[in-house]
């Protein structure tokens, strides 16, 4: 499969991060950007630097604002669009797609008026004849890293066992180990639930509340998300692997995280606007905030950090009136009330 073509859709930092992966490892890579201003940087300097400054693409790397180009020949389609853009993208690209093709997406994110995961959108938006081909990509992966060749390990699921070992091989690198799993909505929700968890977790940071309550952050916000995805029929085990904890530990606590920097500067006092003004990239929790809050309420599941930091963003609730209300009422048994 390495002289085929492959097609990444979306030139964010995860995107991007993804088609110099590919290529390095030396398949034909067609990188579509929504933005021709990053389109020009990278033709003329090789480089994107609006969404991964410092990292040198590979000449051979082919981009293009034409989704039709982007297309062309491909074998493989990986996703990497915004989570509130992806339906549109998705729509204008199907009848492009000349045959059934494996499409991954990388895409972490719940669309928040219809609630459905990526998954669900491709198959509402695409021909019946790829739903077989469908798969996902997640776990701990800051796309700079990924793109410096640091060592990382992530989960890439399909309910098709030959398409997911299928896309384990394209993917593995010896700096990128590639595990298989068949939960599609398991990987997604930890995907998409760790970017609320890592708000709440910078909201602590910000206020300067110690080490003690970001662990207390991050082991009860494995329990919210895994509340959640089983209610879903997402499998427990998934919540307690790479997609699951591993990604909610790197996005809680590492510098890099961009939702956990939204909730640095609102633990700082700081406007939501004003942040997110101030951020050229897409920090899906905030989104992904009003979703999971819905999401909780349809399947009646207990949600208190999602709950607050709901009402942090949305509700104009004060930063520290919030975490204190995660303090209230009585504890109860820790795998029941919170």
């Amino acid at each position: 499969m390495s002289q085929k073509t492959l097609s990444v859709i979306g030139g964010g930092s995860w995107g991007t991060a993804l088609a110099h992966l590919l290529i390095e490892k030396g398949y034909v890579v067609r990188l579509w950007v929504f933005e021709k201003e990053v389109v020009r940087q990278i033709l003329e300097k090789r480089e994107n630097e609006t969404f991964l400054p410092g990292i040198y693409l590979n000449p051979s790397l082919h981009v293009t604002n034409s989704l039709e180009e982007a297309l062309e020949d491909s074998s493989l389609l990986v996703f990497s669009v915004p989570s509130h853009f992806a339906r549109g993208v998705l729509s204008t690209l199907a009848p492009l797609l000349s045959q059934p093709v494996p499409i991954v997406s990388a895409t972490k994110g719940i669309e928040t008026d219809s609630l459905s995961l990526m998954t669900d959108v491709m198959k509402q938006t695409l021909p019946s004849s790829v739903h077989p081909y469908l798969a996902v990509l997640s776990g701990p992966s800051f796309a700079r890293e990924v793109a410096q060749g640091s060592p990382t390990l992530v989960t890439l699921a399909s309910e098709n066992n030959s398409v997911a070992q299928e896309l384990q091989g394209v993917f593995t690198t010896p700096c990128f180990r590639v595990y298989t799993s068949s939960d599609l909505v398991g990987v997604q929700i930890g995907g998409a639930l760790k970017n609320v968890m890592a708000i709440a977790a910078g909201v602590a940071d910000g206020l300067g509340l110690g080490f003690n309550s970001r662990a207390a952050l991050i082991t009860r916000g494995l329990l919210e998300i895994t509340r959640l995805g089983t209610a879903m029929g997402g499998e427990q085990q998934t919540f307690y692997g790479l997609s699951g904890i591993g990604d909610l530990i790197l996005t809680c606590t590492g510098e890099l995280s961009r939702n956990r920097r939204v909730g640095f500067r609102l633990g700082e006092g700081v406007a939501l606007q004003t942040i997110l003004q101030e951020m050229h990239m897409v920090a899906e929790g905030v989104r992904t905030t009003q979703a999971a809050h819905r999401l909780a309420q349809k399947f009646q599941v207990r949600m208190p950090i999602v709950s607050q930091v709901h009402a942090l963003l949305f509700e104009g609730k004060d930063p520290q009136k919030a975490l204190r209300s995660l303090m209230e009422g009585p504890p109860g048994d820790e795998t029941g009330a919170d």
